[in-house]
């Protein structure tokens, strides 16, 4: 299981100075071998280093950051291809995706840039780093970290880390792969519904409410909008500096309630099932004002957190058709659309059982994952 350890960098100016002339480099390299990419259509990783190795290495890079950024831009162009194929950037022949289509991809001076052990190398101990910039190899610069991603870098770290910068600092991302904890035989399943209103609601009947949430990110958005208009270079430079601020408070909403959910099914070993949310986004159809709510909230994040989370912890996880989950009676089985006359109240027109109405779904979403849980076991087992 790849996970990443994320530890803040402490360079002095010296220092500080360099690194960022290094991103700065590399990124213009990489945007250099982005545009021959576009015009000659040479995308692939090998041809491409074939293409343009001499002449970004004659930029200024070493072998190795060379390599980089030509991989860098070749990762880029895959991931564009998977986009287009997909119909993110609209349907062949509109204007979305002519105009991404015929312009190369192009890189920050400040984006990413990845180093592998010939570039960057670990002191562990004594809790710095030696990494080559244009300026020639920083040694003994040191970084911060809590004493468990000191642990886990000593002992799982793996493959690449990417220096980023952000906020005014400097990061490391380092990848470690970590094994998870084997997986048990779990005693019924801990079903888990996500919608706007509610985050989350477990089929135990616990509420994580989006009312704060919600009200966090409608104050952003009204502050974003009114700095937009002003567009002074005050109101811009405030912009700047609350960009990714409401990401990393989605990202920590998203650890709390997972890291809450793991918890709860490990210790009544129970195992956890979701509901199989690809392309909700293009499913559901909502009134205006929801959509914004909808679109910019990370519910496949929330999955992927309880998904690693519950990896490591040997927790099971299943995930399920989420259709009529909303609509269908948990005790009786009844679907049917006036089952739920509104947002919160769910009322079975045919047994009459009543319960809240994302508590009544989670209940249906664990029934399917017991069910799922058992037909596939049921099958290795024969097999």
């Amino acid at each position: 299981m790849k996970l990443m350890v994320q530890v803040k960098l402490l360079p002095d100016a010296a220092a500080e100075a360099a690194l960022r002339e290094t991103l700065k480099l590399c990124n213009r390299a990489a945007c250099y071998a982005s545009r021959r990419a576009h015009v000659t259509g040479v995308k692939g990783k090998t041809a491409l280093q074939r293409l343009v190795y001499g002449e970004v290495k004659a930029m200024g890079l070493s072998a190795q950051p060379a390599i980089h950024c030509i991989r860098k831009v070749a990762g880029a162009y895959a991931t564009l291809a998977g986009n287009l194929k997909a119909g993110n950037y609209g349907p062949p022949g509109s204007r979305r995706r002519a105009a991404v289509e015929g312009t190369p991809v192009r890189f920050r001076r400040d984006a990413a840039q990845p180093f592998d052990d010939r570039s960057l190398s670990w002191q562990l101990d004594a809790r710095t780093v030696s990494i080559w910039t244009v300026h020639g190899r920083l040694k003994s610069v040191p970084f911060a970290c809590s004493p468990s991603q000191a642990k886990m870098l000593a002992a799982h770290r793996r493959g690449e880390s990417d220096l980023v910068w952000r906020g005014g600092c400097f990061y490391l991302h380092a990848t470690c792969d970590v094994p998870g904890a084997p997986e048990y035989v779990p005693d019924g399943f801990c079903g888990v519904d996500v919608g706007i209103v509610n985050i989350a609601t477990t089929s135990d009947g616990t509420l994580h409410s989006g009312k704060r949430i919600n009200q966090v990110r409608h104050r952003n958005r009204r502050l974003r909008r009114r700095l937009q208009r002003k567009g002074s270079k005050s109101a811009k430079r405030l912009l700047r500096h609350l960009s990714g601020r409401e990401a990393r408070f989605a990202a920590d909403t998203n650890h709390r309630i997972s890291k809450s959910i793991v918890t709860e099914a490990q210790r009544t070993a129970r195992g956890i099932a979701l509901e199989d949310l690809g392309g909700i986004r293009a499913r559901v159809r909502l009134r205006k004002p929801q959509r914004v709510t909808l679109h910019s909230w990370s519910f496949a994040q929330l999955g992927a957190f309880i998904a690693y989370k519950a990896k490591r912890a040997g927790v099971p996880v299943v995930f399920v058709d989420a259709r009529h989950t909303s609509q269908g009676c948990s005790a009786c089985g009844h679907t049917n659309k006036r089952n739920r006359p509104d947002q919160a109240s769910f009322h079975c027109m045919s047994c009459g059982f009543a319960e809240h109405a994302d508590v009544n779904a989670a209940r249906n979403i664990a029934a399917r994952g017991a069910a799922g849980w058992a037909v596939s076991h049921a099958a290795d087992d024969a097999a």
